[in-house]
């Protein structure tokens, strides 16, 4: 696999192989020889295993792969200007497969692909790229086969899940020259509405986010005009981003891939765990926001770069492939979070030249408190409820209750 550029945090490297959000099943496209074909990994047993899914014949270079909740296997197949989808299960020694349907994309400069699986597992949604829109669609988890969901202004890519049911989905949308990150609430016919603005003239991309805490990484130039830095901040908070040393490293790329989840208000002390790509291969990363350190491991051979999943307690789950082994997952533990007192000293972090509003209330309100009628964060009883929960730009509205200075 071709590793990123070096500094480009524009572009996430894809992964070797793809984790429903729970963790109980992967999908790859695994190689006989010189030929393609699905596989199924059971994760959650005693002992994990995979399943091949071969079709009729091998798999086309483009195909792309995603586990379902219920163990099925979703595949997208590019033919002749349209996109096929079904889904794949084992039947005894065959496979069987379910066909959805289709999503036509004639035009040659409309590229195709399938976003991150849906937390809830029972859906599954692929984003087409035209050259000056882009349209999200349903294509799992419908009830008449694919359905086109929205169609957004601008070219988008990423593709983060920023709740636990799968309506709110963040974009990175390229637009008059710049790259913001934008929400769309799936519910409401794709509503979109800012989502990361640190400054005017940078380009503000969201590389990952957990639900539990709140903790955001994201790839902004606000911090160095022209060169792009891997920042973190909290989902609601009223300061900066801030854009630590720890993450700078000349000459090589990091992607992050994986946060700590069960922490709920303790966005500094999960750990994250992030892809390193060098002249010489990839390995992984661990960074907590609280220790503003990097420890760079080593990666257990075979693994299927860039993917993973920590535990709640703590540990790294690499999914990897070797001769003898054939399906496997190292467990990683994160080395232990120093405590204030024995961190060490690092160059202070640096921020965007621009001082959030005092004033301005958390970042909108729950889904759940705007769906009930309730009210939202930081208001009064007597202050009505919004008409739809949605995030507000972060210039406005910034990050993190918690932030280490």
């Amino acid at each position: 696999m071709a590793a990123a550029p070096a500094d480009g945090y524009g572009a996430t490297p894809p992964a070797s192989c793809v984790l429903t959000a729970n963790g109980a099943y992967a999908a790859r496209l695994a190689r006989d020889g010189d030929s393609l074909f699905p596989e199924r990994w059971t994760l959650d047993g005693p002992e994990p295993y995979a399943v091949p899914l071969p079709g009729n014949q091998p798999e086309e270079p483009g195909t792309e792969v995603q586990p379902m909740a219920d163990g099925r296997v979703l595949i997208r197949r590019p033919t002749d200007g349209r996109h096929a989808f079904s889904l794949l299960y084992p039947t005894g020694p065959g496979t069987g497969e379910l066909p959805l349907g289709a999503v036509e994309c004639p035009d040659d400069g409309v590229e195709l692909r399938l976003l991150p699986p849906a937390p809830c597992g029972e859906r599954a949604y692929a984003l087409a790229v035209g050259p000056w829109t882009t349209a999200v669609w349903l294509v799992a988890g419908g009830v008449f086969g694919p359905e086109h969901v929205a169609e957004i202004p601008g070219r988008c890519s990423g593709g983060v899940w920023l709740d636990r049911t799968g309506r709110m989905l963040a974009l990175d949308r390229e637009a008059g020259g710049r790259t913001k990150a934008v929400v769309m609430d799936l519910e409401r016919g794709g509503e979109m509405s800012p989502l990361l603005q640190i400054s005017a003239d940078s380009d503000d991309r969201l590389l990952l986010a957990d639900p539990d805490s709140g903790l955001l990484l994201i790839s902004s130039d606000a911090a160095s005009p022209g060169e792009p830095r891997l920042g973190w901040g909290v989902m609601g908070s009223t300061l900066p981003v801030r854009f630590p040393e720890s993450l700078r490293l000349p000459g090589l790329a990091m992607t992050p891939f994986a946060i700590q989840p069960g922490q709920a208000l303790l966005p500094e002390a999960c750990a994250v765990a992030l892809r390193i790509d060098g002249p010489f291969g990839a390995w992984v990363g661990v960074w907590r926001p609280t220790e503003r350190r990097l420890h760079q491991l080593a990666a257990p051979e075979g693994w299927l770069t860039g993917s993973g999943l920590w535990t709640p307690d703590g540990v790294l789950r690499l999914p990897y492939t070797t001769a003898a082994e054939p399906c496997g997952v190292a467990p990683l533990t994160a080395p232990a979070a120093a405590s204030p007192a024995t961190a060490p000293e690092t160059a202070p972090e640096t921020a965007p030249d621009w001082t959030p509003p005092e004033t301005v209330p958390y970042w909108a309100s729950s889904y759940e408190a705007a769906a009930s009628g309730g009210v939202a964060s930081g208001g009064s009883p007597s202050e009505p409820a919004p008409v739809a929960a949605r995030p507000v730009p972060l210039q406005q509205a910034p990050l993190g209750r918690l932030v280490t200075k």
